[in-house]
């Protein structure tokens, strides 16, 4: 696979890397697995990179050490409430549903599954507005646009 970007998200895994980059390649429809590197015996998984809508990533299974945290989250612009709806219920399955459009997924990852008209509503440059979609937008778990645009 070519890296084409500078910058590569890594994600570091305790044992459950291939199970992850299977479970998100298997969700997103432009999504490809690139290299694989095992180590011993049993051919466990030690490192591999794959591609979602054309980012890169890069997975590791490197023990208990460290775990993700929502510091950091993954940022998914989705354009209809079917593209919503559907990354919503397949990444929080078996992980945990928050607010304003942010999960964790089974690994403890988090994502923001976010809808392009949410960015337009809120800064559309009508302040009463903006503020109503904002308050709207507080109330939800998952985001729904017929509510932030009823607002």
């Amino acid at each position: 696979m070519e890296v084409k970007q500078k910058i590569t998200p890594f994600l570091w895994f305790d044992g459950k890397a291939e199970e992850a980059m299977n479970f998100y390649v298997s969700i997103f429809k432009n999504s490809k697995i690139g290299s694989v590197n095992r180590i011993g015996k049993e051919g466990a998984l030690m490192t591999a990179t794959f591609q979602i809508e054309g980012q890169q990533f890069m997975v590791l299974n490197g023990g208990p050490m460290f775990s993700f945290t929502p510091a950091i989250s993954l940022f998914v612009s989705c354009e209809t409430q079917e593209e919503v709806d559907k990354l919503w219920e397949r990444l929080s399955e078996g992980g945990q549903k928050k607010q304003c459009g942010w999960l964790q997924d089974k690994f403890g990852l988090s994502w923001q599954i976010i809808p392009t008209v949410l960015g337009r509503l809120l800064h559309g440059g009508e302040a009463e507005k903006s503020k109503r979609v904002m308050e709207a937008m507080l109330k939800m778990t998952k985001i729904d646009i017929a509510l932030l645009e009823q607002a």
